[in-house]
């Protein structure tokens, strides 16, 4: 079966920069299951993925646009170092959760001065050419429930 609209692929995956650096795998673990065409991957995958089927080997490279976007600099921003209080030590990549116009999002501290902290609301990938080199596992059609739902059922899935 070749991987086409509410296909379930599961494969197995490496994504690299262009500096040969490994940033995700699933070597070694559980494949990774989607519903194709729901926008669970980043659309550049997706889009290469299209009419592969199980035992296919890929290796495809996906610029920002088409992965994580481009860094959007109006989401650096400098915030009091007040705002951070109870945290008695701030260090250069720290996460934390910040209420935004969005909603909650994840931010980055990119920079640390006497009174102001910068933080970053990109994506850690934007801006970044991503590689992937995927092995398909398998493909099947998703059922009714798990396209109701929005995601794969595994076995040990719980009906909410």
């Amino acid at each position: 079966m070749q991987i086409t609209k509410n296909s379930v692929v599961s494969m197995h995956y490496t994504l690299t920069n262009n500096s040969g650096e490994v940033i995700d795998t699933n070597q070694g673990r559980d494949p990774l299951t989607y519903i194709h065409g729901t926008g669970s991957i980043i659309v550049g995958l997706e889009n290469a993925l299209e009419g592969k089927a199980a035992g296919d080997q890929i290796k495809v490279t996906i610029p920002p646009q088409h992965a994580y976007g481009e860094v959007n600099p109006a989401l650096l921003q400098g915030v009091p170092r007040s705002a951070f209080q109870g945290i008695s030590e701030i260090k250069e990549g720290m996460q934390f959760q910040a209420q935004g116009p969005q909603g909650m999002q994840i931010v980055r501290v990119v920079k640390i001065e006497p009174e102001t902290i910068t933080v970053d609301a990109n994506h850690p990938l934007a801006g970044q050419t991503l590689n992937f080199d995927v092995k398909i596992a398998e493909v099947r059609a998703a059922k009714a429930e798990e396209l109701s739902h929005g995601h794969v059922h595994g076995p040990d899935c719980h009906h909410h």
